[in-house]
């Protein structure tokens, strides 16, 4: 069970979809959570995979290899 306060406008948009549709607002809820949570899950895990496998070069040692050394 999730209960969450929304502003004004997004009720009222929420409210005109559901009538526009005919899903309830907990259905178009529940698919609008789900579709972003897809994405979150798919960010933070490869954010996480990254920075545990992520090897640091110091910007000077990547400036010297470049040739952009001062």
């Amino acid at each position: 069970m999730l209960a969450i306060r929304l502003s004004e406008a997004i009720e009222n948009r929420l409210n005109a979809l559901a009538q526009e549709t005919g899903r309830t607002k907990t259905t178009l809820a529940r698919e609008a959570i789900l579709e972003y949570i897809d994405d979150l899950e798919d960010y933070y895990l490869a954010e996480s995979r990254a920075r545990k496998n992520r090897k640091t070069i110091p910007l000077d040692d990547v400036e010297r290899q470049l040739g952009l050394g001062h």
